[in-house]
């Protein structure tokens, strides 16, 4: 008998693999926003918590789980006089042709779980847009049952809103949900919904930063049909 009668995914982290992602966008969005000049491309870097020779986000970065909307307003606070509203246009155009690298092969892995009889949503604080336009080149969009942004109307983690209109919509108790993350944000909006939570270790968090709020923190998403069954 399984633990679960839906799952609720996390986008960015959780189903896609964070660094492969999203620190590849990130150095080409400080390039182009900062035009290519060291000292604004510095300050962008600085802002965003972006290790400019490493080509990664740090653990510490608020762009990680925010939204689109704070992601535009953090970036701005390091070039004066631009506009934010230009700047989060920017960011939800290129992000939704950005390089996707799935935390495993993301069809079959969904054919499996929903061959159990589960239901499966997504939730992100990402666009609605960006996240159908991501799932839709991965080639999995239909095998969803929810798909939620920080936009479709439910709110944004950590508030348990949009986890709670998934419950509703595939007709499953919160008890009955996992929530699967790589943030605490994830794993607070689990929590204050009442689901199961599940940390998985394809974002930018350490295992003892998702402990204290997870049933299980897991290496990644692979390893959650072992824990259902378990």
């Amino acid at each position: 008998m399984s633990r679960a009668d839906a799952i609720l995914f996390d986008k960015d982290g959780t189903l896609f693999d964070f660094h492969a992602t999203w620190s590849i966008w990130a150095g080409q969005v400080i390039h182009d926003l900062g035009r290519g000049e060291a000292g604004p491309m510095a300050r962008l870097a600085q802002a965003a918590h972006y290790d400019l020779a490493a080509k990664r986000f740090l653990p510490t970065s608020p762009i990680i789980a925010g939204t689109n909307r704070e992601a535009a307003e953090c970036l701005a606070s390091a070039l004066p006089g631009r506009d934010v509203g230009e700047i989060e246009t920017y960011l939800v155009r290129t992000a939704a042709r950005a390089p996707l690298a799935p935390a495993v092969p993301l069809a079959p892995y969904l054919d499996g779980l929903r061959g159990q009889g589960l239901r499966l949503g997504v939730m992100t604080n990402d666009t609605e847009y960006g996240a159908r336009a991501h799932l839709g080149a991965a080639g999995v969009l239909e095998r969803f049952d929810f798909i939620a942004g920080f936009d479709s109307g439910h709110g944004a983690k950590p508030a348990p809103g949009p986890l709670l209109a998934f419950a509703r919509a595939v007709s499953v108790a919160p008890d009955r949900v996992v929530m699967v993350g790589d943030s605490t944000h994830d794993l607070i909006a689990g929590r204050r919904a009442g689901m199961a939570c599940i940390g998985v270790l394809t974002g930018t968090a350490l295992a003892e930063d998702l402990a204290p709020f997870a049933d299980a923190v897991l290496p990644d998403i692979g390893h959650l049909p072992g824990w259902l069954a378990a």
